[in-house]
């Protein structure tokens, strides 16, 4: 068994003595805090993976053990499978899995971030609807009507904009949604796990939308739904292609399966199979049928990249909707406590994605910090704005999920009050970072770029829209390294300038770009900083000479 990890075997946990209980107790809060608040215990099995098994007996006071650490740590378990092991022996035999989950101190719940992806019409807002709210659908919509933001989306029945949708899971591992709960500080303060679904446009229409919730918002998974009597059509191919660009591991939903026959499921799986195991994919779909297979799916699906669970749903009928449930309950988060500490120990950075103004409140961001830790009343500076300065200002408060927060942390999505700010100096694509950051900010940069799909050639010149992260304005083609033009397929090292204004970019940076039906992935390999002073607020905007 690996050292590091969330998963711990054990064979038999029966009546330990005071000095091995403190042991293992203090190895249930390594494991807790290795999965950031979440371990799986199999019992009844040995160190070196060998299924061994219990007898009743033996297993009934090795649960009772666990369950005496679970109490010492403050935390809650629940099994999630028994299973027989064929062993040589005329008593039967079971190893038991256990979830061992931790009721948050001070609410640092697990928050995990899952973008729905799809064509339109396969059925993504109303499957969304049925779990946040804990009503199945009537067939004709009613479901998804809480979660659109506009009159149009309800008149057409379309999504055009990005909404978010929360789902809790308390420490036992039930659901916690609207169905019991009124608002969503109440899921939020009975929730030791919450998933946060971003609901994105499947339209081709609002592909841009779609493509910025996925740059910007950084989701840990996404969750492709295709309807079953429609097969894969439309957007499907695109944002299955944009899920594996941004290396975003994807799960499978086969919705409305209440609407055609078995043959017709199955052939729509066939067909997804085979596209996944085609070689520009490469993954192995691993189709869920029970709840021993949801079990496995979630724990391979967060160990190995490679692995594509698939649900066959219905969103009317509820059928294997528990399934799902059961997945998203147990998917453990990508990162472990030490990566997120790391990044908490450098300067502060947020990126603003959202801004409102908010009556007797004032301007208020919304965004995702990617490093450092956010309090309220810090004092940060915004930039760049069109000239390529960067200004003051306080957080006056802080709110997450809806309810509010002291201390931000890296990697957690938030809205920021910034007070009487004035929100026309502010646009998405900013960033907020400590005064002490000097940022660099750019308005030329270079890229390796593998060009996926172009009607003629791509050359000099040429104008797209670029997206790194939340950033996501027009550049031009300044010059393609090695090559006079590019056709589809092919790679090179392209210098962009943008046309508008400077922007705050990584060297490393994941980059998309489009344009009409062209379209390209890469990442920043060189940026022509501007330079700052070293106030942040005064800057001198003559380039710096990079000789090539």
């Amino acid at each position: 068994q690996a050292e590091d990890g969330n998963i711990e075997y054990k064979l038999k946990l029966v009546n330990p003595s005071q000095y091995r209980f403190e042991h293992l107790v203090t190895q249930m809060k390594w494991r807790l805090q290795e999965g950031r608040g979440e371990a799986v215990y199999q019992i009844g099995v040995e160190d070196n993976g060998l299924l061994v098994g219990l007898s009743e007996e033996e297993m009934r006071a090795s649960l009772k053990t666990l369950r005496r650490m679970a109490e010492k740590v403050g935390a809650d378990i629940t099994v999630l499978r028994e299973r027989e092991v064929d062993y040589d022996s005329d008593v039967p035999r079971k190893i038991t899995e256990v979830l061992v989950r931790k009721v948050p101190d001070n609410q640092q719940f697990l928050d995990l971030r899952v973008a729905v992806l799809g064509n339109v019409d396969s059925g993504k807002s109303t499957l969304l609807g049925v779990l946040t709210q804990g009503e199945l659908d009537n067939g004709r919509g009613r479901a998804r009507l809480n979660l659109f933001r506009h009159l149009h989306e309800i008149q057409s029945g379309r999504t055009s904009s990005i909404s978010f949708e929360i789902l809790g899971f308390n420490s036992k591992g039930e659901v916690v949604n609207y169905s019991d709960s009124r608002t969503a500080e109440e899921i939020c303060e009975s929730s030791s796990k919450m998933i946060t679904f971003i609901d994105l446009a499947g339209h081709h229409k609002y592909l841009k939308t779609t493509i910025f919730g996925l740059t910007s918002y950084c989701p840990d998974f996404a969750m492709l739904v295709v309807s079953a009597n429609t097969g894969i059509a439309g957007t499907t191919r695109e944002h299955l292609g944009l899920a594996m660009a941004l290396k975003v591991p994807f799960f499978i939903v086969i919705s409305k399966v209440d609407l055609c026959s078995k043959a017709t499921v199955e052939r729509t799986v066939k067909q997804l199979e085979r596209i996944l195991k085609q070689p520009g994919c490469n993954k192995l779909p691993l189709l869920v049928n029970s709840d021993d297979d949801a079990v496995t799916a979630a724990q391979q699906f967060a160990q190995s990249p490679n692995i594509t669970p698939i649900f066959t749903l219905s969103s009317v009928s509820g059928e294997n909707l528990d399934l799902l449930k059961v997945f998203l309950n147990i998917l453990p988060p990508l990162t472990n406590s030490k990566e997120q500490e790391e990044l908490m120990q450098q300067l502060t950075e947020f990126q603003v994605d959202e801004i409102y103004t908010v009556p007797e409140v004032g301007t208020v961001v919304g965004g995702t910090l990617s490093s450092g830790i956010c309090r309220e009343g810090e004092n940060l500076v915004v930039g760049p704005t069109d000239d390529g300065k960067f200004l003051r200002l306080k957080v006056c408060s802080i709110q997450r999920n809806r309810s509010a927060c002291r201390v931000l942390r890296a990697g957690q999505a938030a809205t920021l009050a910034l007070g009487p700010f004035d929100r026309s100096l502010l646009r998405k694509g900013m960033v907020m970072v400590s005064p002490e950051m000097n940022p660099t900010i750019c308005s030329v940069f270079e890229a390796e770029i593998v060009l996926l799909f172009h009607a003629t050639t791509f050359r000099k010149g040429f104008q797209v829209t670029v997206h790194v992260g939340n950033v996501r304005q027009t550049a031009i083609v300044e010059k393609i390294h090695g090559k006079d033009k590019l056709r589809t397929g092919e790679k090179a090292v392209v210098r962009f300038r943008f046309i508008k204004h400077p922007e705050y970019l990584k060297i490393g940076a994941k980059l998309l770009f489009r344009e009409g039906v062209t379209k390209g992935i890469g990442h920043v390999t060189d940026l022509q900083a501007i330079t700052t002073k070293e106030n942040g607020l005064e800057e001198s905007l003559g380039p710096r000479q990079l000789s090539f």
